[in-house]
């Protein structure tokens, strides 16, 4: 029972620290407020129908260029309830996507590039000459060609998440970014997993020898050889799902650690037995016990296992300060991956020393 209730209590609070929400940056606009907003201003507008979704990092570009709305406007306007608005500037679907150099004063010009965050900013930063708020991360989807794709897959002894894209292909746009963001959320795990894509139209040898006729198409490529299409959501977490599914990975939506990474359950056993005791010399005999497994054990995870063993025996209280210490050190922002990920094993392990499972959304 305490195991069960360490789980649940650690994942609510993951999932509490991992949480975002989104803000609303983006100037909704209707034919009553259109032209007047606008005005001689520069703006990129995205015309929707609700039915059919927004572009996806629309809100992030409206946060990217906030508090620039002098020089330059980032608007949406919903085309299926104003249809005036649609007909006026030649929407046939959705989502559209229009510059307007001069305001409403100039012609519209038709945006075609890329979906994800970086074109669409770039493409706004080109035009208006407003830079954005945007700090650049070094791609994370392995690209490959017909050149590198045996050394990167199919001899690497890794699994693989491949995508075989045209660049030309709406739906692979719209993709684009979610895939970036999934590949983010396994950086760490390089020498397991790799996230990549194949430019279909351009690697033509790739696309006939696994058989691909329509865009995108997402093949699974296990450590073992063996290779199979990925048929599932197109969502983050739905990528994010099957990879650890497929890989032994234990990953969450953007990057942390799963809960039970690092865990071992014949030392959590022992965990929960010296959390639950209050006699000193059984503390001891049990800590000795479980310092003697560890030492037995290759799992990385067992020398912080032995280490907190060691502590919470000699020490009361010592398992709720190092958790709360160790969640502290996750907030910091400036704690790269690596360390990130180092904290995230401790807090885990620490985590089921505790008689408690912690479950304020402070914690973490």
């Amino acid at each position: 029972m305490l195991g069960k209730k360490i789980v649940i209590g650690a994942i609510a609070t993951f999932l509490s620290f991992a949480a975002t929400v989104a803000a609303e940056n983006v100037l909704a606009l209707t034919s009553n407020d259109f032209d007047k907003t606008i005005g001689s201003t520069p703006a990129f507008v995205e015309f929707y129908a609700p039915w059919c979704g927004h572009c996806k990092v629309y809100e992030e570009l409206g946060k990217a260029f906030e508090g620039k709305d002098d020089k330059v406007l980032i608007v949406k306007v919903d085309a299926d309830s104003e249809r005036e608005l649609g007909t006026r500037y030649g929407v046939k679907g959705f989502p559209t996507l229009k510059w307007f150099p001069n305001g409403v004063d100039g012609d519209a010009e038709d945006y075609n590039g890329g979906r994800d965050l970086d074109s669409l900013s770039s493409f706004v930063t080109k035009k208006s000459g407003v830079k954005s708020s945007i700090v650049k991360t070094i791609p994370a989807v392995t690209v490959l060609t017909d050149a590198s794709f045996e050394s990167e897959v199919l001899k690497s002894g890794k699994s693989a998440l491949v995508e075989f894209y045209a660049p030309w292909c709406g739906h692979c746009k719209n993709l684009a970014p979610t895939y970036e963001k999934v590949a983010q959320d396994f950086v760490n795990d390089k020498d397991t997993v790799v996230i990549a894509n194949v430019d279909a139209t351009a690697e033509t040898a790739l696309a006939k020898k696994y058989g691909i006729e329509g865009y995108p198409t997402i093949k699974f490529f296990a450590a073992d050889g063996t290779v199979e299409d990925y048929n599932g959501g197109r969502s983050e977490q739905d990528f994010v799902d099957y990879i650890n599914q497929k890989s032994g990975t234990q990953r969450l939506v953007g990057g942390l650690l799963s809960p039970l990474a690092g865990r071992i359950a014949e030392l959590d056993e022992l965990a929960e037995k010296l959390a639950k005791s209050s006699n000193d010399s059984e503390k001891k005999t049990i800590s000795a016990k479980a310092i003697k497994l560890a030492s037995t054990l290759t799992a990385a995870s067992a020398k912080y296992y032995a280490r907190f063993f060691e502590k919470v025996a000699a020490t009361p209280g010592y398992a709720a300060t190092e958790t709360a210490r160790l969640a502290k050190m996750m907030k910091n922002k400036s704690v790269n991956k690596a360390r990130l990920d180092e904290f995230a094993i401790r807090h885990n392990i620490i985590s089921v020393f505790n008689a408690v499972a912690p479950s304020s959304k402070d914690e973490l």
